[in-house]
This record gives C-alpha cells, sequence and structure tokens, in this order.
C-alpha cells in the first residue's frame, strides 16, 4: 500500500508514537469500549498507524549494512539480508 494511504498527521508520527497510539487502540477494541461506529474508527486509525510503522521498518531496514572487516584489515559492507 502507498504511503497516500496513511493520513498526513499518522505520516508525521515517529514509530514509537504510532506504536504506542496502536497498543492504545488494541486495548480499548479488546475490552469492548465504546460504541460500534467508534470500534469502527479506531480499526481504520489503527490499521493506517499499522501501514505507517511498517513502512518505518522497511525504511529502516533498508539502512541497515553488515560490515565486514577482511583478514587485510580493509572494511567493506553490504546490505544485511534480515529475512
Amino acid at each position: 500500500m502507498a504511503d497516500n494511504d496513511i493520513p498526513a498527521e499518522i505520516r508525521k508520527m515517529s514509530f514509537e508514537e504510532a506504536l504506542d497510539e496502536l497498543k492504545a487502540i488494541v486495548g480499548k477494541l479488546e475490552q469492548g469500549q465504546g460504541t460500534l461506529d467508534s470500534a469502527i474508527g479506531d480499526y481504520d486509525r489503527g490499521a493506517a498507524l499499522k501501514r505507517h510503522c511498517d513502512a518505518k521498518l522497511r525504511e529502516a531496514q533498508a539502512k541497515i549494512e553488515k560490515i565486514s572487516l577482511a583478514a587485510d584489515g580493509s572494511v567493506s559492507s553490504e546490505a544485511l539480508d534480515v529475512e
């Protein structure tokens, strides 16, 4: 899904802020608090927060590099395969 599917105020959030709000929404939904309409709105916001967190994690993963030191002392780096 494209970043365009994520509301602008969520795109501005850090990973930690979005994750904290997502945890709060999940807790609220698990406890059955609120009306059906508010639960649907919370679910939609939670889905957007999850997409944002996923995008932030993919962005961070793309920046991770494996740094290697060769026997002759030279240093090289390559993309780290974390899968």
